[in-house]
């Protein structure tokens, strides 16, 4: 069918045929023929369907809802599905920066170009003192907004925009940890100033459980005769949803995710500390009390302390601990389902990919596998060191 005018074609049968879009439906166009025995006249009849088309189309999006009546419908939905804390985020991302802009715009109104024009915006002058947003905090807000798209186009709304054009590339995050000699120069001060915030944080650091998960944890979650521990809750602070004076609170949570839900064997050094400070199955194991908590931003402003004042050791946070648990189990040959499953991940790719960091020490060491298989120049001769793949490797602590 070779193609004449735009749209336009001689079919093999001798008739023309002027093909043009009806509607959308699920946000895929759907499309419509006329047909004629001479180009002008499919032309005529293609020009009357799209003008059709048109009128149709301006009726309906006077109907059209705006991203604030969808956005306020989603929510409402997602209160039901999504855990609390995702839910504030996204309203986060609505209030601070997706409303303000396009929170009376009709739906079928906003583009790709608009949507372009937001994200640039954002990355140059977005936040509160127009310092401009990180690229993660950009992604984040267009997620958001597509996850709007996809809710509209589910209740069947005209949606012509996809935040999936916007290109914008994430920075790759710098993961820190604590190289063998910071590591032991922290549990040396831990050791000499033994308290419940030091045995938490050494809970944290040969476990790898998250700040939220152990101010969260309570000495009824330890079985001290088992040697386990069960991770249940996380603990966070969120915007209060109610109208109340009280502008956040803290809330115990389900952990992160399902896989997050676990049972962790306790290393026998933090084991034996336990059982010099245990207390009643109710008590939170930060504080001792059954009434009282430690707040996951009060865990990490006396870790910072400590780290600053006491150890010497800079540009480091409380998610390090994990870090460096998960690298210090790599370097020490331990099974990487394993470690997956302690860190509550839903696979080892996550594992290897976002928390396994290879020292140098490491590097090297393994690189001598490949060397013993081929030795060169003088060591050529030496016949006991062809072959060597197994050999004894153990980058800690000698």
């Amino acid at each position: 069918m070779p193609r004449i005018g735009k749209n336009i074609y001689k079919r093999k049968d001798g008739r023309w045929e002027g093909r043009y879009i009806q509607d959308y439906n699920g946000g895929k166009a759907h499309y419509a023929s006329v047909y004629a025995k001479s180009y002008q006249d499919v032309k005529k009849k293609l020009d009357l369907a799209r003008y059709n088309t048109l009128t149709s189309c301006s009726s309906q999006d006077e109907e059209a809802k705006t991203l604030r009546n969808i956005s306020d419908e989603w929510i409402q939905d997602a209160s039901h599905i999504l855990k609390e804390s995702s839910v504030i985020k996204y309203e986060n991302m609505l209030r601070c920066y997706i409303l303000p802009v396009f929170g009376e715009q009709k739906l079928s109104q906003i583009t790709n170009e608009q949507l372009d024009s937001f994200a640039k915006r954002l990355l140059a002058e977005g936040g509160v003192n127009r310092q401009g947003l990180s690229k993660s905090t950009v992604l984040e807000v267009m997620a958001t907004i597509n996850h709007l798209r996809l809710y509209a186009l589910r209740h069947n709304q005209y949606v012509p925009f996809s935040p999936e054009c916007i290109s914008i590339k994430r920075d790759e995050s710098k993961i820190r940890v604590f190289p063998v000699e910071e590591q032991d120069c922290l549990v040396k001060w831990l050791e000499n100033n033994m308290n419940l915030t030091s045995l938490s944080i050494l809970l944290c650091l040969f476990t790898g459980i998250r700040v939220g998960e152990v101010c969260a944890l309570k000495w009824g979650d330890i079985d001290l005769e088992a040697g386990t521990l069960r991770i249940t809750k996380t603990m966070q602070r969120l915007r209060n949803r109610e109208d109340s004076v009280q502008k956040t609170e803290v809330k115990l949570l389900p952990p992160k995710s399902g896989h997050s839900l676990r049972v962790i064997p306790i290393p026998q050094n933090i084991r034996s500390l336990l059982l010099q400070y245990s207390k009643s199955g109710n008590s939170y194991l930060l504080t001792g009390l059954p009434d009282r908590f430690v707040e996951p931003r009060t865990l990490q402003n006396r870790f910072k302390k400590i780290l600053d004042i006491k150890c010497g050791i800079t540009n480091a946070n409380f998610h390090t601990t994990r870090h460096t648990f998960a690298t210090r189990c790599v370097e020490q040959g331990f099974d990487i389902k394993c470690l997956s499953e302690i860190l509550g991940h839903a696979g080892v790719s996550i594992t290897l990919n976002k928390y396994v960091h290879p020292s140098m020490k490491l590097k090297s060491e393994n690189m001598k596998l490949i060397a013993a298989l081929y030795p060169l120049g003088k060591e050529k001769g030496d016949s006991n060191q062809t072959g060597k793949w197994h050999l004894s490797i153990n980058p800690g602590r000698k």
